[in-house]
């Protein structure tokens, strides 16, 4: 009898180890700052060969795993994603078309076994390298975002059409721990605040797809996205109405930041106003008409403060999915300056980076492996190099400022804000009052003096 307590109880402890191996004790805010910085494999998994004319001509399977190489001429592989890690990004989004030729059967929207297939190993290249995943439905031809606002039939089907592709990724990756996040859409379109109504609709039938699913689904981080994906709209229209979800602390909400236009996608000068060159206190140019106007350092600050406020505040963190700006090469003339421009990226992206990890809001950079004027690229994944070096210097500086080490899966040692109060001791044991030393704080080693 004796013997036989000893082995329930070595048994039970094992199975506590193994849960907490999996991780899915950690709250979605502690998730979430492991994920900082994080990048995105942009222009690969989403991008397509077939483009299609119709809302029908999505579900067939005419892009097959080619569509991956569509866009940018490189093949994910294990050492692309080593060389990101290697950078220091802790996470990788993964947008992916599921929807757009690759349905093999489009009478019960069967995803083409393939790139199914295909798909998985390139998640697996980001889990071997223990880097946390997000993976979407990335506008997909756009049968459900831009039709968001829907009715009668089409409604019914689009959730129909939503509750089986989910239902097919989650079972795929069931058994997957804690570093895989699955997010419902991309950017739905979102014109007018009634039709949050039926955002949250969508974004309901996502959660509770997966959830059915059972296994490591139950417990998963999910990710509903913000009315267009836009700061403002979020906080006004989504703050304490988010769709409900059955596990307490596994939501956070997208929104990307792609702001002010003039400087991050502006490509030639309007009658209404001109592109920004030039970003950031101390990098205006004297008497160039290229010097922004607005959306500097203070709106970033402001913008960032807002969602703290409306959701980091309240338990829900916030996923910055996509930002970035294109990197100009070809500035010249007179009072203009390439080197001004340069410094502008590296002060955008630094402050970026800043603003974001220090409220809890992970920073996903765009990265789309294209060269040349007007990019917004930062790895050349063709040769494993840096293209721009501007933009990986201002997310570096973010993260040395921050304590973050980029050679590590945890921040070094650091005096900076925290965002909750639970600490653990370095053997992963809560500690209600602790004294001074060195703790586990938000996914960080923090030292208490």
């Amino acid at each position: 009898m004796k013997k036989k307590l000893l082995s329930t109880f070595a048994v039970l402890m094992l199975t506590v180890s193994l849960s907490a191996q999996n991780g899915f004790d950690k709250s979605a805010q502690q998730i979430a700052n492991e994920m900082m910085p994080g990048w995105n494999l942009g222009n690969t998994m989403e991008a397509t060969i077939s483009w299609g004319s119709s809302p029908a001509e999505p579900f067939n399977n005419n892009n097959g795993t080619a569509s991956e190489t569509a866009w940018q001429g490189t093949k994910t592989t294990q050492a692309v994603i080593d060389y990101v890690k290697s950078q220091g990004f802790r996470s990788v989004r993964i947008p992916c078309a599921w929807v757009l030729g690759h349905i093999s059967n489009a009478q019960n929207y069967t995803i083409d076994a393939a790139w199914m297939a295909r798909v998985k190993e390139v998640v697996d290249y980001c889990i071997n390298d223990g880097l946390y995943v997000i993976l979407n439905d990335h506008w997909d031809g756009g049968w459900l975002e831009e039709h968001i606002n829907a009715t009668g039939n089409t409604k019914t089907k689009n959730k129909e059409v939503l509750k089986a592709i989910w239902t097919q990724i989650a079972n795929q990756f069931r058994d997957y721990d804690e570093h895989l996040i699955f997010a419902g859409l991309n950017e739905p379109n979102v014109g007018e605040q009634s039709d949050v109504a039926s955002l949250i609709e969508y974004e309901q039938v996502f959660i509770d797809a997966v959830r059915a699913t059972g296994g490591n689904n139950a417990k998963r981080l999910l990710v509903v996205q913000g009315p267009s994906t836009d700061v403002e709209k979020a906080c006004n229209w989504m703050t304490n109405n988010l769709p409900s979800d059955p596990i307490g602390n596994k939501l956070a909400i997208e929104i990307h930041f792609y702001y002010p236009w003039n400087f991050w996608g502006m490509e030639k000068d309007e009658s209404w106003g001109n592109m920004f060159y030039y970003w950031g206190e101390g990098n205006h140019v004297s008497g160039s008409k290229h010097n922004a106007t607005y959306g500097e350092e203070a709106d970033m600050k402001k913008m960032a403060d807002r969602l703290k406020t409306c959701f980091i505040d309240k338990g829900i963190p916030v996923i910055n999915g996509e930002y970035g700006v294109m990197w100009r090469t070809n500035i010249s003339g007179a009072n203009e300056s390439q080197e001004k421009h340069n410094a502008s990226i590296k002060t955008y992206y630094k402050t970026m980076n800043k603003l974001c990890m220090e409220r809890g809001i992970v920073p996903m950079a765009w990265d789309t492996n294209s060269t040349g004027n007007n990019q917004m690229t930062i790895i050349n994944r063709s040769n494993l190099t840096i293209y721009n070096p501007y933009m990986l210097e201002g997310i570096h500086e973010a993260m040395d400022e921050l304590g973050i080490s980029i050679n590590t899966s945890v921040a070094d040692i650091t005096l900076q804000p925290v965002v909750s109060d639970m600490y653990y001791d370095l053997q992963g044991r809560q500690v209600t009052n602790p004294a001074h030393g060195i703790y586990i704080h938000n996914g960080r080693k923090v030292l208490l003096k």
